[in-house]
């Protein structure tokens, strides 16, 4: 079992950028197809953006299409969000998940993921 750990949320102005970085433990990291997914306060979790094994394939939810980027360096075991043009609506805390894909795939379904962060809040001032 591989074990996340997010970095690099903050306090950012709307229409900045940021960049969050889960770091991914073991040596099977490029085993898995990695995802992240957001949660407001009293909502649920919803996906954001999803990659596979070799980072040849992406998926975005809609709201995040052409503002976000997923990457992942599987050399540093490390997956990445880059966040552009962000918005208000964008302040909530930021997990990655990680989903055992010898096959390959890109998934999108939360119930899906294997092991997942303990999250990075995001906060996008206005």
């Amino acid at each position: 079992q591989v074990q996340l750990v997010e970095s690099g949320g903050g306090l950012v102005q709307a229409g900045g950028s940021l960049r969050v970085s889960c770091a991914v433990s073991g040596r099977t990291f490029r085993t898995y197809g990695m995802g992240w997914f957001r949660q407001a306060p009293a909502k649920e979790r919803e996906f954001v953006a999803a990659i596979d094994v070799s980072g040849g394939s992406t998926r975005y939810t809609d709201p995040v299409k052409g503002r976000f980027t997923i990457s992942r360096d599987n050399a540093k075991n490390t997956v990445f969000l880059q966040m552009n043009s962000l918005k208000p609506e964008d302040t909530v805390v930021y997990y990655c998940a990680a989903k055992r894909a010898p096959f390959g795939g890109v998934f999108t379904t939360e119930a899906l993921y294997d092991a997942w962060g303990q999250g990075t809040q995001v906060t996008v001032s206005s």
